[in-house]
């Protein structure tokens, strides 16, 4: 085969084979094709894209590409969870120990952030002593024996969706359905899940800005992992505004162990139900999604979820404590209100310009080295549809410093007060095969 030749057979929008599409993976992956050729074969696929089987065959073909986790050892069904991204999301620290609470395998492999806050890594650093780098033997005992565990990727993991993802990144094809989905999917294959649950978020604070945009993409992953023989469903969820009401890593913590205490934010445990109902049921161990949310929510109610997170804090590393004393994590030197400068309600939270205010604080990275401030963030008080008086405190800026102006600027331009709102619907869409 020549690379040429498939980067023409793409440009003229025809079907690469399995065997084309795996020789294109495999030359790149061991530097046998030169970036300048891939950079024509991505830019073709954008424009004339790909069929099922062939989005398919490159997903598979970089899953393949490096090491591929068997959690076979790990018994029950496995299933995985992956966000598409957003501001303020801090389901998996509550999902991983609340479906745990019933039964359900959580071999959960997460990553850090690059953006507006950190990765679910990160979160869980920000609790003392907590310890992200367990072996994979050590990884599958505590799965077995607790029923949850999450680590860091393995550094090897879908090495061609590393090299693809940089390549896109400075080529403009980022955003190419057939790309993104391989993308995810490769790395929920290789990371061992026997199934897959996707929140595929939409709005602001989303990769995926529009519906229509994030409906394909859900559709497009639900059949390639019906293809890759892994039972996939996808949530739709709206990212308009930030998901809960804490932006910063140290905060979310604190916000997760209200959620499991009951007392988190409404739409953030609504989210949490959704989305792990439909992993107790790809787990079999309910039949419906009204079963399996009635065993979360009992679990959650009895205090079984928090004991899990407690056990699974401390079986890698970290200090329980935090728990019941959330007060012994970091914590930021100043705390800022932003007042509402009039009477109404608040009709939009642009939630990546609230992301953006905390990374300028802190909480994210702008560069994949750069160090993250796990104590400060913004905690918002008003969502939209809510009624807020002239003075009245819209959120409040944890920092490190008192030279904000610049943040308070960002977060006053992107929220607004007006006569009447509607609150978003946080679920759009349900899809499966």
């Amino acid at each position: 085969m020549r690379m040429v030749d498939l980067i023409e057979k793409k440009r003229d929008g025809k079907e690469l084979s399995e065997n084309e599409i795996k020789w294109v993976i495999d030359r790149y992956t061991a530097n046998e094709v030169p970036d300048y050729q891939m950079s024509a074969f991505l830019m073709a696929t954008f424009f004339t894209d790909m069929t099922d089987k062939e989005i398919t065959a490159m997903t598979l073909a970089m899953a393949h590409s490096g090491e591929v986790i068997d959690l076979s050892s790990i018994a029950g069904v496995k299933v995985d969870k992956h966000s598409t991204g957003g501001v303020g999301d801090t389901t998996t620290l509550i999902l991983a120990p609340l479906v745990a609470s019933v039964g359900v395998p959580v071999a959960k492999m997460s990553g850090r952030g690059l953006g507006y806050t950190g990765g679910t890594l990160d979160k869980l650093e920000a609790i003392p002593g907590f310890k992200i780098e367990l072996s994979e033997d050590e990884f599958i005992q505590l799965v077995n024996e607790n029923q949850v565990a999450v680590i860091g990727q393995s550094g090897n993991l879908a090495p061609a969706d590393k090299k693809l993802y940089a390549l896109r990144d400075v080529t403009a094809t980022v955003n190419s359905i057939p790309l993104i989905a391989s993308s995810i999917m490769s790395k929920k294959i290789a990371a061992g899940a026997d199934a897959i649950v996707l929140d595929v978020t939409t709005g602001d604070g989303a990769f995926m800005k529009n519906l229509e945009d994030a409906r394909r993409l859900a559709k497009t992953m639900v059949r390639i992992g019906a293809l890759a023989n892994r039972q996939t469903m996808a949530v739709i969820s709206d990212m308009s505004q930030p998901l809960g009401e804490a932006i910063g890593n140290s905060l979310e913590v604190v916000e997760a162990i209200e959620t499991l205490q009951g007392e988190g934010p409404a739409d953030l445990l609504e989210m949490c139900y959704v989305l792990g109902s439909q992993m107790v049921v790809l787990a079999k161990k309910a039949d419906t999604l009204v079963a399996a949310r009635q065993m979360l929510e009992e679990s959650l109610t009895s205090g079984k979820a928090l004991a899990k997170f407690k056990e699974m804090i401390q079986n890698q590393g970290g200090d329980v404590t935090v728990v019941d004393h959330p007060e012994r994590l970091l914590s930021a030197a100043y705390q800022i209100p932003v007042f509402a400068r009039q009477t109404g309600v608040v009709t939009k939270l642009v939630a990546n310009e609230l992301g953006i205010a905390a990374m300028m604080l802190g909480a994210g990275r702008k560069t994949k080295d750069e160090a993250i401030d796990h104590a400060v963030g913004l905690k918002l008080h008003k969502k939209i549809g809510e009624e807020v008086a002239v003075g009245e405190t819209l959120l409040t800026i944890y920092s490190n410093t008192t030279e904000v102006a610049e943040v308070v600027a960002l977060i006053e331009a992107n929220i607004e007060i007006g006569d009447t709102s509607k609150e978003p619907p946080l679920i759009h869409e349900i899809i499966t095969e």
